[in-house]
């Protein structure tokens, strides 16, 4: 079916897992998941796949093996999947609204070396932080895991130290919970999104690429 946005329905479901996140909560309204939330995500990654690839999305189930917080559902459904570039895209909903972003999420040992040697030339270091400044100017907003302190080789007042320390950049969006997000205008924001960080993509995509190292390797 065509995407039409995400009911309300969607949100009150989530609402409800926050305040109940049990089985019998789940189960109770195991058919509202299917035909609120989940219909509308594969509606609309079926929608965006010409453009964007294919989205995978994102199991219901939390891995509670090693958490203390041993509630079992996620409190919201998530798609992301990797364009030809390198970059992934990534759309999530949950009871706040929709998040739309893209980037590299957790760059492998390569592409690290690869973005660090990058960032530390003056030049396509110079035009990464352009990249991030016409981003941010734009609405969206530049996020990603980082160290604590400068990598190995690279000293702590580097000029571009911030950029340095990450260990995965990606930028876009939290939409809070607004009419369009229950209309098919909801795919709209989500790959205006996609295409509006890509300042930075288009530079990590260039500068980075996917990683060479076999999946089971990277970590």
């Amino acid at each position: 079916m065509a995407f039409r946005g995400f009911p309300e329905e969607a949100l009150e479901f989530y609402e409800g897992l926050e305040a109940d996140n049990s089985r019998t909560y789940w189960t109770d309204r195991k058919a509202t998941y299917d035909t609120a939330v989940l219909g509308p995500m594969r509606d609309l990654v079926a929608l965006v796949a010409a453009e964007f690839g294919e989205l995978k999305i994102f199991r219901p189930y939390r891995d509670v093996r090693f958490s203390k917080d041993k509630a079992p559902y996620k409190t919201n459904i998530a798609a992301a999947g990797d364009t030809p570039g390198g970059a992934s895209v990534y759309v999530g909903l949950s009871a706040d609204g929709l998040f739309s972003g893209s980037g590299y999420y957790r760059m492998a040992k390569d592409q690290l070396e690869r973005y660090r040697r990058a960032v530390d030339d003056d030049r396509t270091g110079d035009d990464l932080t352009a990249a991030v400044k016409e981003v941010e100017a734009a609405g969206f907003e530049v996020h990603g895991s980082a160290l604590k302190t400068a990598p190995r080789g690279f000293p702590r007042d580097h000029p571009r130290i911030e950029l340095l320390r990450m260990t995965g950049v990606y930028a876009g969006r939290q939409f809070p919970v607004a009419k369009w997000l229950h209309t098919k205008a909801c795919a709209d924001k989500v790959v205006a999104a996609w295409r509006g960080v890509r300042p930075v993509t288009d530079w990590l995509d260039t500068r980075v690429g996917p990683s060479t190292i076999p999946p089971e390797g990277r970590r």
